[in-house]
């Protein structure tokens, strides 16, 4: 048992931009994994979320309007449970967080890189996303079933 038993699991998820990716990471897991977890993103370059990015949460049911693209200096001497990098540049040049009990790596492509018109843009959006919750999905009783044997 650790020394955070009984409080929320810390996990934050990090891109490249903060833009897309780690943001519905985030998003998703506060919504599927309630308050068994804090979660939170940053990106190794923050660039500002993503229009498309507030879309597709929005049509999932997930309001993220007021949130911020935020720099993984920000959570640097922050304790977490799991840091998820979520993009292959960002394994590259993430920060070492050394409170973190696990370091995991899923990689997904960035939507913010997708071309064509708004619909075609936006279907990878949802694509990607859709990728993100099975993984979320996934790592929710993963982690509970970890935390609890």
């Amino acid at each position: 048992m650790n020394d955070r038993a009984g409080l929320p699991i810390r996990v934050l998820f990090v891109c490249t931009g903060n833009s897309a990716r780690s943001q519905m990471a985030e998003a998703l897991l506060r919504r599927l994994g309630g308050p068994a977890f804090e979660a939170f993103s940053a990106g190794t370059e923050p660039k500002g979320v993503n229009p498309l990015t507030v879309r597709v949460l929005s049509e999932a049911g997930i309001d993220i309007s007021g949130a911020r693209s935020k720099s993984t200096g920000e959570f640097l001497g922050r304790p977490f449970d799991y840091v998820v990098t979520v993009c292959d540049r960002a394994r590259e040049t993430c920060p070492y967080f050394p409170g973190a009990r696990r370091t995991l790596h899923w990689s997904f492509d960035d939507p913010a890189e997708a071309t064509g018109a708004d619909e075609q843009r936006l279907a990878v959006f949802r694509r990607v996303m859709g990728e993100i919750r099975l993984a979320v999905e996934t790592f929710i009783p993963e982690v509970l079933e970890e935390r609890d044997p």
